[in-house]
């Protein structure tokens, strides 16, 4: 691993100086496959938001199915590579705080594709309630989990364990589909569920 002057994931400096240094392993280069599948069997476009989004190769995917989809990200870096490969699509890429950010429009879905992962468990209550905030009932928030019940405390990538996202998540969702991933990248590779939890009428 290259040496860096950044060590704080809740900064934008950290993941700008690994933009900007092309150390990305969590980056897949292409929309992964069960996202296809998701979007194809969904019989309407969903106003999708993608928190986190990295180069977004999923923003694109979903902007070419017709979905009205936004990509934010709080590294200026991520931001500007991510514009660049979206071509037609880059003015659906914000350059913005997750915390901080407000909807144009009602969500449908929000896709989570290794932001939570990202962030010390610390954080992980703000992102659960944040996402129960921006999701109406019914709404869901799918993708990917990264599960690694021998991993240390250090990180970014921070692993959780299926009881501790059960524990973060019931309160505000219900989990309604659950499969195996068969084509994950290295760093993830055995050690991650695409999941989908629907928005729970109650806030409690």
């Amino acid at each position: 691993m290259p040496e860096f002057g950044s060590r704080d994931p809740l900064t934008p400096a950290f993941w700008d100086e690994r933009f900007e240094r092309d150390f990305t392993p969590w980056d897949r280069g292409a929309a992964p496959q069960v996202l296809h599948t998701f979007v194809a069997r969904n019989d309407r476009p969903l106003r999708t938001l993608i928190p986190g989004c990295g180069k977004a190769w999923e923003l694109v995917h979903l902007c070419e199915a017709g979905w009205p989809a936004t990509a934010i990200d709080f590294s200026p870096a991520a931001v500007a590579q991510a514009k660049e490969l979206a071509g037609q699509w880059a003015d659906h890429i914000e350059l913005a705080d997750f915390f901080a950010w407000q909807p144009p429009h009602e969500l449908d879905f929000i896709y989570e594709r290794a932001f939570l992962c990202a962030l010390p468990p610390a954080m992980w209550e703000k992102v659960a309630a944040r996402w129960a905030e921006l999701l109406p009932a019914g709404a869901l928030l799918g993708g990917f989990f990264y599960f690694d019940p021998a991993a240390g405390k250090r990180g970014p990538p921070f692993a959780t364990t299926p009881e501790a996202l059960h524990a973060l998540l019931d309160p505000y969702f219900e989990l309604i589909e659950e499969l195996a991933v068969a084509d994950s990248i290295p760093i993830f590779a055995g050690k991650e569920r695409w999941m989908v939890w629907q928005r729970r009428t109650s806030t409690s």
